[in-house]
């Protein structure tokens, strides 16, 4: 019995796996919050068209990121009192997710999408080159280099982030 592959999905995960073999611990948060932002939207989509399976899967994926990559990644040695705050907004806003889609409600999805935006926008800015210089914020393309580079987990661009 075959079954039959799509070429774009086979792509996609193997340029997402290349992304990520090559990214630094900054680029691997922000990917992080791209994703879990990408699957509550995903999710408030099937919420709206009734699809309970789909909404189910997105959502569970949004609290996997959340649980297992963000709050995972907290130092809260190297952090402090902000990995502490992070720990508990991304606590927050998994129960949000979860009450979400057991009342179907879309205003939590918003709240939850609300909150994080910010985080996910700072933690861009951040990651610019020259931002902790002091100098202006760049494009967010970076040249291979930059973008590939390892980063100093102690350094200030880990905010309590591994």
């Amino acid at each position: 019995m075959s079954t039959k592959r799509n070429p774009y999905e086979a792509y996609s995960k193997t340029s997402l796996e290349s992304e990520v073999a090559q990214a630094s611990p900054h680029k691997l948060i922000l990917m992080l919050f791209d994703g879990l932002l990408s699957a509550i939207k995903q999710a408030k989509t099937h919420m709206e068209a009734k699809r309970i399976a789909e909404k189910g899967m997105a959502l569970s994926k949004a609290v996997a990121i959340l649980e297992e990559g963000l709050r995972s990644s907290l130092d809260k040695e190297v952090g402090g009192e902000l990995a502490e705050n992070l720990d508990a907004l991304y606590e927050y806003c998994s129960d949000r997710l979860i009450e979400a889609n057991l009342k179907n409600k879309p205003e939590l999805l918003d709240e939850v999408v609300k909150l994080l935006t910010p985080i996910r926008d700072a933690w861009e800015t951040i990651g610019q080159p020259g931002y902790l210089q002091g100098e202006a914020p760049q494009p967010a393309a970076q040249p291979a280099a930059e973008a590939t580079a390892p980063e100093n987990r102690n350094s200030p661009l880990s905010y309590g982030h591994v």
